[in-house]
C-alpha cells in the first residue's frame, strides 16, 4: 500500500477536490510527481499549474481540465473516445465554434428558458437533410449542462435517429418505445462523463413514426420528462420531408429554426416559418450554420 502525502487530496475553501488529486484521479499525473511539483509550490511560492508546467510535468490543458471540475465545468480530454468528435462542446470547449454555441444559449435564456414563465422545452427545426439539426441540438444541450441546468436531450427523430451514433449509446429502448409502450423512462440515459446531461434515444425506428408523435401520448410523455428537468432539447427530422417536425415543435411550445449556409433553401425556410407560426409554435429565434 502507498501512503499519499494528504495535501495532494486536500480541498479547496469551497469544497472542490485539489488540482492535484483530480489530475491523479483522471491518470494525468503520478503521485510521485505530484509530491515535486508541491514541494516547488511550497518553496518557491508558485501556484502549483505554474509549477507543474514548469517541471514539464503538465501541460496547460492538464490544468484547464482540472480547473473545469473544479468549478464544475466539465469536458472529455484530448483522447477520451467514449463519445463522438462532432461533440465539440464536450472536447473544445474554448474553441470559436462552443463561444458561438454558448452566444446562442444566452439568447435562448433570455428570449425562452424563463424561470418565470416556466418554458422548458425547445425544438431545433430546419427544412431539409444535411443542415446540422443533430450537431445543433446535441452540442447546445451539452452547453445547458455546462451550465448546471437539468438538461434533456430528446431524439425524436424517428427515422434517420443519430445522437444514439453521436453519444455511443444503444438504441434498442428509447422514445418510439415509450410511445408504443415497449419501454419506461428507464430508456433516458445519464452521462457520467457530462453532469447534469442526460439523452433519450429515439429507440427501434419505427413504421409509423409520424402517427406514433401525433398521438396524445407524446405530449403526456414530454411533460413528465420535462418536470424534473430544467432544459429539453428535441432534435427532429426534416420538416420538408417530415410531417411530425412541425408537431415535435408544437409540443414543444417553440423551436429554433437552423438554416445550413449553402445548403438550405430560402423557398423552403420561408414556408416552414409559416406553417410554424400557424400551428402555434413559438419560433424564438434563427441560427445560421456554416459548419
Amino acid at each position: 500500500m502507498q501512503l499519499l502525502e494528504p495535501s495532494v487530496f486536500a480541498k479547496t475553501p469551497g469544497g472542490s477536490t485539489s488540482i492535484g488529486a483530480l489530475l491523479i484521479d483522471a491518470g494525468r499525473l503520478s503521485a510521485d510527481n505530484a509530491e515535486r511539483i508541491l514541494r516547488v509550490q511550497k518553496e518557491q511560492g508558485k501556484r502549483f499549474g505554474d509549477a507543474a508546467i514548469e517541471l514539464g510535468l503538465l501541460t496547460e490543458d492538464d490544468i484547464r481540465f482540472a480547473l473545469s471540475y473544479q468549478f464544475d465545468y466539465p469536458y472529455l480530454p484530448a483522447g477520451d473516445s467514449s463519445l463522438s468528435t462532432e461533440l465539440v462542446a464536450a472536447y473544445a470547449p474554448h474553441s470559436p465554434t462552443v463561444e458561438q454555441l454558448r452566444a446562442l444559449r444566452s439568447q435562448l435564456m433570455l428570449r425562452w428558458f424563463d424561470v418565470e414563465a416556466n418554458n422548458r422545452c425547445l425544438a431545433i427545426v430546419s427544412p431539409g437533410s444535411g443542415e446540422g439539426r443533430s450537431f445543433i441540438a446535441a452540442n447546445l444541450a451539452i452547453v445547458f449542462s455546462q451550465l448546471g441546468e437539468r438538461t434533456l436531450l430528446i431524439d425524436a427523430d424517428l427515422r434517420q435517429p443519430r445522437q444514439h451514433e453521436l453519444f455511443k449509446l444503444g438504441n434498442s429502448q428509447g422514445l418510439s418505445g415509450l410511445l408504443a409502450g415497449r419501454n419506461g423512462e428507464e430508456a433516458v440515459v445519464r452521462l457520467p462523463s457530462l453532469r447534469s446531461l442526460s439523452v433519450l434515444p429515439a429507440g427501434a425506428v419505427p413504421p409509423n413514426p409520424q402517427e406514433l408523435l401525433g398521438r396524445p401520448q407524446f405530449a403526456e410523455v414530454l411533460a413528465s420528462l420535462a418536470r424534473d428537468v430544467d432544459v429539453v432539447i428535441l432534435d427532429t427530422p426534416a420538416a420538408a420531408t417530415c410531417a411530425e417536425a412541425q408537431a415535435i415543435a408544437v409540443r414543444a411550445g417553440a423551436a429554433v429554426l437552423l438554416a445550413r449556409k449553402n445548403v438550405s433553401s430560402v423557398t423552403q425556410l420561408t414556408t416552414l416559418t409559416r406553417h410554424l407560426q400557424q400551428a402555434g409554435a413559438t419560433l424564438v429565434g434563427s441560427v445560421l450554420n456554416d459548419l
